[in-house]
């Protein structure tokens, strides 16, 4: 799942120019944007998108292990945006590309304000054809189970670690993307995030090549090429991809020149043009097949195009609940913690991380730190509460609306402000002045938060201890390692390279050596 990344800030550079090959050699590309998020509740406009992320595959989908693989990362901050707007406008609307996304709707309305901005008037209204991840899953859900099931809402994440059996990190989804440079954390992450609609896809492509037999390629169609008007009208496949390979040209004149498209009138120029510089390769027969039974096509109407601001009233406050509010809100730390010992503590930290840093809370884990999280996947507030003040710990959330609930658990309930792992790690040992040493390193079990057994296995105990339901390398019974077992998951861990290497890194980010 490593893509091969183009950041794209010049129509100048070579990067550009591989962009508009590659887009012109892919029948499927993978779209995503990121932009700056609004903080307030009501504003007047949208988003500005910083980033337009287009994962191309090159390749048909039928073999996807020797496709290759694109991510462009289009920084529609550096590049004057009428410079792309043609270019992108065709490969919305190309029969040749399938175009995936999830939930991209919402990008396509932020991406054609952002457009409309600079002049590039009407912007985006339509991509076709089209087919959404949630869409995908659902069918795949359907399938698997082998009856109806009520369709659901999933995160992009939970669908990535069901389907693909990776973990795809959302922590960077809210940073600043109109902040220049961009991180290099950053970009990994705007390119996971398109890459993993065409891992998603191949596999949806499988299923439905396997199940529905579409396999039938477009050679195999037209063999006979004296086909006669009349063979060809009584066969429906046929006749649909024949009628296809003219039919887009004609809808370009039709948009240009009709009422029923309100833009203005294009000049026959400007259509030719428009038909000539579009040389994309068909789809192949299986992808084709996709399309007709399953693409979906995203058309914006005009009230799409005007921000939403809601019209109820809220009853006004007071100037001193106001101040009191901001207080109880402000989320900075006052303490002392339930485990100080004025307070009849152990004086060893706990923390409970709820399902927004819960990425934290294998850090503190990896740290020797006690770091919880909640026993179930949506817990409600009252939940997270009554855990954190049932085992004395204190609540690390990145939701301000908790922090409401604090005169509930009183400092027990901290705010982390910083948004990557590492840095909320920082933020969390500055804070409660937490001492971390190199013994505590990797000394609690990452999976569960559970303590090890006091005494090391030997390779023996260890193979036997895992048996069922961890696979341990057998290159490693050879090497003189020490096997550790978790008290409550039994995880078996051992000190090899993986090991070493994280011990290495929490050296250098807790500054150890220092």
């Amino acid at each position: 799942m490593d893509p091969e990344i183009h950041s794209v800030s010049s129509t100048e550079s070579p990067e550009f120019t591989l962009l508009t090959q590659s887009l012109t050699q892919s029948s499927l590309v993978g779209l995503d944007a990121e932009w700056k998020p609004i903080r307030t509740r009501h504003h007047a406009s949208f988003p500005t998108v910083s980033l337009l992320q287009l994962a191309c595959q090159l390749g048909p989908p039928s073999r996807p292990d020797s496709a290759k693989s694109l991510v462009f990362l289009l920084d529609l901050s550096a590049i004057p945006l009428s410079s792309v707007y043609e270019l992108l406008r065709d490969v919305f609307v190309s029969p040749d590309v399938l175009k995936l996304g999830f939930r991209f709707k919402q990008d396509l309305i932020y991406l054609s304000s952002t457009f409309c901005s600079q002049g590039c008037d009407p912007g985006f209204d339509r991509v076709e054809p089209f087919l959404d991840i949630t869409s995908i899953y659902n069918y795949l859900q359907h399938k698997s189970l082998g009856r109806r099931i009520p369709k659901v809402t999933k995160s992009l994440a939970s669908i990535c670690q069901e389907l693909l059996g990776i973990s795809l990190s959302k922590e960077l989804q809210c940073s600043d993307w109109s902040h220049r440079p961009l991180t290099e954390e950053q970009k990994t992450y705007a390119a996971l995030d398109a890459h993993c609609l065409l891992e998603i896809f191949n596999i949806f492509h499988f299923k439905v090549v396997e199940r529905d037999s579409f396999y039938s390629s477009t050679e195999q169609r037209f063999s006979n090429v004296s086909s006669g008007l009349k063979e060809i009208l009584e066969n429906p496949d046929i006749c649909h991809k024949f009628l296809r390979s003219k039919s887009f040209d004609a809808v370009d004149i039709v948009r240009a020149t009709t009422s029923e498209f309100p833009r203005r009138k294009a000049t026959l120029e400007e259509v030719v043009l428009q038909s000539s510089c579009r040389n994309t390769i068909p789809m192949d027969g299986s992808l084709f097949n996709i399309v007709k039974k399953y693409g979906e096509i995203i058309l914006l109407k005009e009230s799409d195009r005007k921000p939403k601001t809601s019209k109820k009233k809220g009853k006004k406050q007071s100037s001193s609940v106001c101040k009191e509010m901001q207080i109880e809100i402000s989320g900075d730390w006052c303490g002392p913690p339930p485990w100080d010992s004025s307070l009849q503590g152990d004086g060893c930290p706990k923390f409970l991380c709820d399902v927004m840093v819960e990425g934290l809370a294998k850090h503190l884990r990896c740290v020797g730190i006690d770091a919880a999280i909640p026993h179930s996947k949506k817990p409600e507030s009252r939940e997270l509460i009554d855990q954190a003040l049932k085992e004395n710990r204190v609540l690390l959330t990145r939701d301000s609306k908790l922090l409401r609930h604090e005169y509930l658990i009183k400092n027990q309930i901290y705010r982390v402000k910083s948004l990557l792992k590492n840095e909320q790690l920082l933020e969390v040992i500055k804070t409660f002045e937490l001492d971390i040493c190199e013994d505590q390193l990797m000394s609690r079990c990452t999976k569960c938060n559970g303590s090890f057994i006091q005494k090391p296995l030997t390779a023996k105990e260890a193979s036997k201890a895992a048996e069922g339901f961890q696979v341990i390398p057998n290159c490693l019974f050879d090497s003189n390692l020490e096997f550790w077992q978790c008290m409550d998951c039994s995880q078996v861990y051992w000190e090899g390279t993986q090991y070493h290497n994280a011990v290495q890194k929490f050296i250098d980010i807790c500054k150890l050596n220092e």
